[in-house]
């Protein structure tokens, strides 16, 4: 199971998110729920990379499947609306898929 934590401070804001895990849908190379999963994150941190001046840290460990994104500084409106995409997205994986293979879970920090 892919299980991917959005962390939010008091405000509701995103203040950054892990995705950790293969989905098990299938074998490795084969799992469309992985490659979806895949190709979002990936794709919000190469947004957030090229259309906000937003300073964060990303993480990867490949043996893992760790991926982990953290704003260093208040987050703008720009990195909201790309961060909203991603849960958006992972939320459809997840109600297509079911829980078995995506764990979306929000947490306080």
């Amino acid at each position: 199971m892919t299980s991917v934590t959005i962390f939010q401070n008091q405000h509701q804001q995103y203040i950054g998110f892990t995705c950790q895990g293969h989905a098990g849908y299938a074998q490795k190379g084969e799992d469309i729920v992985c490659a979806g999963i895949s190709a979002l994150v990936i794709t919000i941190i190469n947004a957030l990379d090229v259309y906000t001046d937003e300073q964060f840290a990303a993480t990867t460990e490949e043996e893992t499947g760790l991926i982990s994104v953290r704003f260093q500084e208040s987050v703008g409106q720009d990195a909201q609306l790309l961060i909203k995409t991603l849960v958006l997205g992972l939320e459809g994986i997840q109600s297509t898929y079911g829980n078995d293979y995506i764990s979306l879970t929000f947490k306080e920090v």
